[in-house]
């Protein structure tokens, strides 16, 4: 027994030195790559310029005996895999910084050889405004627009000027990707952006559930030729760093089709949906809304369009009212309708220290040409230093839930205050903020085309109103529809269709009991602010009211 014992060990040993000496065979040299070494070019460096010309650019290539592959790690917290040993690097940390840069050599069997080199650079790109618009100058959380149409959208990516900035072959409907259990996952995304001893960092928070371009799908290991929800875990941190773009849209050189900065994030970091890459251009972003635009990885011929909100929609059962019982079309030229309309006259404001005295005068509100005029002007009127008018419903037209529209074009000039709103009818027993308000549309002369949107009530009123803003274009030029939804579950802000402010409503709140329309420019005031000298005068034109329940 023990001589069969001896010789089976003896066969096994001779097995193992065979399987070895195959596997040796098969890999061939086992040594660990040789001879590495790096070689970094800065652009634009000369004697004048010795840490580069402020690009940030730089042409690495690696070199070493019997490797196969190199991997580069950059102390910005960036990696990249460069096979060949040829790499280009855009630093962007703003000024001249050292970064240490560890090359790894792979060779066969896995193999490694390694060395690091420390590099000074100099960039001179900034965007400082859009950081803090991306985090508030601490960290800030984004949510997809899903109540905006094209909130995800596909384009070309082609010399076309008048397609490449926006989704030019298919655009999302509202909530479109919340109906089928494949894509519902994209609205659970939650994007964190934050600042850390100011590096820019960034983390997806979508339940470990990503939704895939069917392209990537093997990523996955999934074989379905459609989009789909699979799990895939998003939860680590990754650093971002800010880049001109060099896209075909920038190349457009046409005025606002892009802000043309590059978000680059670390790790294969993506915002929400899995198309392939890692690096998207600002189109547009403001500190409550963003959209980015992003080459699909795989296919540069197609762009892929996000955008992006900081309230996060809500899609609630009552998204519309449609039947209109109440409107002033103002089509007849004259004094405004007064079986629809009243005055509130006076001076100071009501307690927010306005300069205006309210009149009802035709040199202050007039219907002329199809649109009602509310005209502030600097005169001299009963102690005041200038004139206006504010027109309210009350008594006249009062009503609970529904939608309200008014098209408006807004009135210019530092110091300006016009207000689209309501006011809970029961105010003079029900003293505000008890009675709650609801500002439909705000609008600064001194924040030229940021538009609020606020609700008072107790605990949230005045300067701690519950509010919201966002920024339009040609607000004092063009007219743009101003919009709220009013329902028992919520109230939402809209401008243009576009949904920037949304309150939750419930029975302890006083937006459940009839309210009435207000219509006014005030001057100056705790909100309006500073009145330039040079002001004389100004309208804010209004095509419509409509009501809807």
């Amino acid at each position: 027994m023990k001589t069969i014992l001896k010789n089976l060990l003896i066969m096994l040993t001779l097995l193992l030195v065979s399987s070895c000496q195959e596997e040796d065979n098969l890999f061939g040299d086992l040594s660990a790559p040789t001879n590495l070494t790096v070689e970094a070019i800065i652009q634009g460096q000369n004697p004048t310029n010795p840490n580069g010309d402020g690009s940030g650019i730089v042409n690495f290539e690696a070199k070493a005996t019997n490797a196969i592959s190199y991997k580069y790690v950059f102390s910005d917290g960036t990696s990249a895999n460069a096979p060949s040993g040829v790499y280009q690097k855009r630093f962007t940390q703003p000024g001249i910084n050292e970064y240490t840069v560890t090359v790894t050599a792979s060779g066969k069997g896995g193999v490694s050889t390694t060395t690091t080199l420390n590099i000074e650079v100099r960039s001179d790109f900034t965007d400082d405004e859009a950081v803090q618009f991306l985090t508030n100058g601490t960290q800030k959380n984004w949510y997809w627009a899903a109540s905006e149409p094209g909130h995800l959208g596909v384009g070309p990516n082609s010399s076309d000027a008048t397609q490449n900035y926006y989704g030019f072959y298919y655009q999302a409907a509202p909530f479109e990707k919340a109906g089928s259990p494949d894509s519902s996952c994209l609205y659970n995304n939650v994007l964190k952006f934050s600042l850390d001893g100011g590096q820019l960092k960034y983390q997806l928070n979508n339940g470990g559930n990503t939704f895939f371009n069917a392209a990537f799908n093997s990523v996955v290991g999934a074989t379905s030729s459609s989009d789909g929800c699979y799990a895939y875990d998003t939860s680590g941190i990754k650093t971002v760093t800010l880049s001109p773009s060099e896209s075909v849209v920038v190349a457009n050189n046409v005025p606002n089709q892009t802000r043309g900065t590059m978000l680059n994030f670390s790790d294969n970091g993506f915002m929400g949906y899995y198309i392939g890459q890692s690096s998207y251009e600002i189109i547009s972003i403001t500190a409550n809304r963003m959209v980015v635009r992003a080459v699909m990885g795989g296919n540069p011929a197609l762009a892929w369009y996000h955008t992006f909100t900081t309230v996060q929609p809500v899609q609630d059962p009552v998204t519309d009212y449609t039947n209109l019982v109440w409107s002033d079309e103002f089509n007849t030229d004259g004094a405004p309708d007064s079986s629809k309309w009243g005055y509130d006259l006076g001076a100071g404001g009501w307690g927010n220290g306005e300069a205006q005295h309210y009149t009802n005068s035709a040199n202050n509100v007039i219907v002329q040409g199809g649109n009602l005029k509310i005209t502030a002007k600097a005169e001299n009127f009963s102690g005041s230093n200038y004139t206006s008018a504010r027109l309210k419903s009350e008594n006249k037209f009062e009503f609970t839930y529904g939608k309200v529209e008014v098209r408006a074009k807004l009135p210019e000039g530092g110091g300006t205050w016009p207000a689209i709103w309501m006011l809970g009818q029961n105010y003079a027993t029900n003293t505000w903020p008890a009675c709650g308000e609801i500002d439909i549309m705000e609008h600064k002369g001194n924040e030229q085309n940021k538009i609020y949107g606020t609700l008072h009530y107790p605990g949230n009123s005045g300067g701690n109103g519950n509010s919201n803003s966002t920024t339009i274009t040609g607000a004092s030029t063009q007219f743009h529809v101003y919009k709220a939804i009013w329902s028992p579950t919520s109230v939402k802000l809209y401008v243009d269709d576009v949904l920037f402010h949304t309150v939750a409503n419930n029975g302890t709140l006083p937006f459940n009991a009839d309210f009435f329309l207000i219509l006014n420019v005030a001057m100056g005031g705790t909100f309006g602010g500073a009145i330039s000298p040079s002001f004389v005068q100004s309208s804010m034109e209004i095509d419509y009211v409509r009501v809807y329940q």
